[in-house]
């Protein structure tokens, strides 16, 4: 009698597991999920809904121009392995696709315009070489996470663009020029940044007002043996905003770190800085004069919690609940 009771109720749990729903939709190239491409699993996500869908990607190489548009709200986007799960294109500024021109802003592999996007373990890859601006990832909106993930390309790899805020974690990211440039509110943790030639590592366009831009922190900059005059970054618009604290950078670096893209004018608003930078790299006394070495005090105020609280972009962005924990 004990016996046909324990069945009963593993018989009655694996009835209620099976009639939850798992908001889980599962990406393979052999066929063995429920779909074979990505942009259609997507596609699948029932618009502007507050629960959260998890797409599952199995390793392979998924040749895709993918576009999370602004309904699909709240994915995930899992990869089986950073290194063998991997999206890739190869559009560029200016390849001609039939009557239209690709411009930067459409040659992008993968795209985010929706809100509540979460990215793990995915190579975004955009293999056009070195033929001119080509995006990896372009990204407008906001609460988007990107944790263990791969950017690979050449010139203007990720776009990290618009209003909104971006947590990037243990991310690689390489390029050669600009290969990180927008507008946004970012912030890159524990990140492998490298570059290919001597160039820039970021273009920020921070808008006027936004106490934050760009802001990279126990971050990893290497180089290939062939780039040795490589800038922490440049000024795309006028009131960018990069900042470096406790990142270790090779001899690669610049001594004077920054450039102006030949407007002094942009010197007296962009704000460039760093904190405790390490390494061959790190050339506190030589570093521009409009460049700031940070206060102890100063660092401080570079916290995760501060530096994605609505208060630091101008306009106000729409909450999602949490995204991060203690942050809104």
């Amino acid at each position: 009698m004990k016996h046909l009771v324990t069945i009963a109720l593993a018989l009655f749990f694996i009835a209620r597991i099976s009639a939850a729903p798992t908001n889980k939709i599962v990406v393979a190239t052999d066929g063995s999920g429920n779909f074979k491409s990505i942009q259609e699993a997507i596609n699948s996500v029932p618009d502007n809904q507050s629960a959260r869908t998890t797409i599952f990607v199995k390793n392979g190489v998924y040749h895709e121009k993918v576009m999370v548009s602004s309904s699909k709200l709240n994915i995930s986007l899992i990869g089986e392995s950073a290194e063998h799960t991997i999206i890739t294109n190869s559009d560029y500024n200016p390849k001609i696709v039939g009557k239209d021109t690709i411009t930067t802003w459409s040659s992008y592999t993968f795209a985010v315009d929706a809100e509540g996007f979460i990215g793990e373990n995915i190579t975004f890859e955009n293999g056009s070489g070195r033929v001119g601006q080509a995006v990896a990832v372009r990204v407008m909106s906001d609460r988007v996470v990107f944790k263990n993930c791969r950017f690979l390309g050449n010139q203007d790899t990720l776009f990290a663009h618009g209003v909104g805020r971006m947590y990037f974690k243990n991310c690689y990211i390489e390029g050669t020029t600009d290969y990180i440039f927008g507008s946004a509110v970012a912030l890159f943790e524990n990140c492998h940044i490298h570059s290919k030639i001597n160039s820039y590592v970021t273009a920020a366009s921070t808008p006027m007002g936004n106490k934050y831009g760009y802001v990279f922190k126990n971050c990893t900059l290497t180089a290939d043996t062939s780039a040795h005059k490589v800038f922490l970054g440049r000024p795309w618009r006028p009131y960018a905003k990069t900042v470096y604290i406790n990142c270790n950078m090779g001899d690669f670096i610049r001594p004077e770190g920054w450039n102006n893209w030949g407007s002094t004018e942009k010197e007296k608003t962009a704000y460039y800085a760093e904190y405790k930078s390490t390494g061959a790299g790190a050339t506190p006394e030589a570093r521009t004069k409009w460049s700031k070495q940070l206060s102890d005090e100063e660092a401080a105020d570079y916290s995760i919690e501060k530096i994605f609280a609505r208060t630091s972009v101008p306009i106000p962005v729409v909450g999602l609940g949490a995204w991060i924990p203690g942050v809104k």
